[in-house]
């Protein structure tokens, strides 16, 4: 299996060959394609005015496309007419499923210690705002659930990358 460190190797030496590439073109323009082929600020300026002369303009009707956008206005109303119908529907009181205590235990479960089940459960979990021991078989298990990597699959942190892609560029 590659490790991090194996990939960083191997990035370090794919950004050496680039870097071998670039400084044996150093200074030839002529791949740019603008007409400023002589001059690299020129040539960003022609850029520049390219880009904004093709920007999205400003529509605020309902629908809109790939090269129309609404104005800021019409972004900040509409967030705000939906803010206010949230607040509507939650000032409104609770769904009917939901709004008798029967209903309500009902959807906890009808657990009379639901305030100890909820903590025992708590207690499970990892926490990222104080230290916890955890065996080995539990970290393992919270590295999976996440999708993680351990440090054998890291590789060296401490691995001098400056050393290996001055090596790549040689």
């Amino acid at each position: 299996m590659a490790t991090l460190e194996s990939r960083l190797n191997a990035l370090a030496a794919a950004i050496g060959a680039d870097v071998k590439a670039l400084t044996a073109r150093q200074g030839d323009l002529t791949a740019l394609t603008t007409t400023a082929k002589s001059n690299l600020v020129a040539a960003l300026n022609e850029l520049k005015a390219l880009i904004g002369s093709s920007g999205a303009s400003i529509n605020d009707s309902t629908t809109t496309s790939t090269t129309e956008a609404w104005s800021a206005k019409k972004i900040g109303d509409t967030l705000a007419a939906s803010i206010s119908a949230l607040r509507d529907e939650l000032s409104g009181g609770a769904g009917a499923a939901l709004d008798t205590f029967a209903e309500l235990a009902a959807a906890l479960g009808n657990d009379p210690s639901f305030v100890a089940t909820i903590a025992t459960a708590l207690g499970s979990r990892v926490r990222f705002d104080a230290e916890q021991t955890l065996t080995v078989a539990q970290k393992a298990q919270a590295r999976a659930n996440i999708d993680a990597y351990g440090s054998v699959e890291i590789g060296n942190p401490d691995t001098d990358l400056v050393a290996a892609y001055t090596t790549a560029k040689a």
